[in-house]
């Protein structure tokens, strides 16, 4: 999943980035309002992490103007202004959550979580064949054993789980799961493909994780992929 942060502060951004990183997100950043709207407009995200003292506009202003579009990301105001007017007038715009500075990464984590939730209609429990996937507990099985994967890992894994019998390009995994454009050359993706591979598909009779050649990878049962 991919979620924008928009905060002039480059320590608070970049501590926020690199937390939400380290858990399996993939994250821009804006430094100013114009920056964060050029991004929301011309990405897909997940999530916008939205600041209100901007230097440039007013991140009420810029949440305006997001919200005006005809689809818009759930977004979390993360700011120092604890008045109780300011924190109505944020979520009357229509934020979904409002969170004031200092702040415990811990529980900015656990409201990210809970607004990704809210905003997907999709299940909070993956399986494929003997292979589940706990969403929110972030806990991966197959034939009821777990299986202990890098965030990185966590993330490609639940993206091909939920878009199963779906051939997933290189560039779509990249840009699902990094925060960066797919040039062509890197081997990124194979190199986590294989290691997802030993730790899913090795030792067992049926494998899950699918070459498709010439695009990429799928994930789907044995069965199933030679009906098509």
């Amino acid at each position: 999943m991919r979620i924008l942060v928009i905060e002039d502060e480059k320590r608070i951004a970049d501590f926020v980035s690199r937390g939400l990183e380290s858990a399996g997100y993939a994250v821009d950043i804006a430094y100013d309002g114009h920056g964060g709207i050029n991004l929301s407009r011309d990405t897909a995200y997940d999530l916008i992490i939205l600041d209100l003292g901007l230097p440039d506009i007013d991140g009420l202003e810029v949440l305006d103007k997001i919200r005006s579009r005809k689809s818009s990301p759930p977004t979390l105001i993360l700011s120092a202004r604890n008045a109780v007017d300011d924190r109505v007038k944020g979520l009357e715009l229509g934020a979904d959550d409002y969170m004031v500075k200092p702040f415990a990464f811990v529980e900015l984590l656990a409201r990210v979580r809970a607004l990704l939730r809210r905003g997907q209609p999709t299940p909070e429990r993956l399986q494929i064949g003997d292979l589940v996937l706990d969403c929110i507990r972030r806990k991966v099985t197959r034939a009821g054993q777990s299986l202990e994967l890098a965030p990185k890992e966590f993330s490609i894994l639940e993206y091909m789980m939920r878009n199963p019998g779906r051939p997933l390009s290189r560039t779509m995994i990249v840009e699902h799961v990094w925060d960066m454009d797919y040039d062509g050359l890197t081997n990124i993706v194979d190199v986590y493909i294989r290691h997802l591979r030993s730790k899913i598909d090795d030792g067992q009779e049926t494998r899950l994780i699918h070459t498709v050649r010439g695009i990429g990878y799928m994930m789907e049962l044995p069965e199933r992929a030679a009906e098509r």
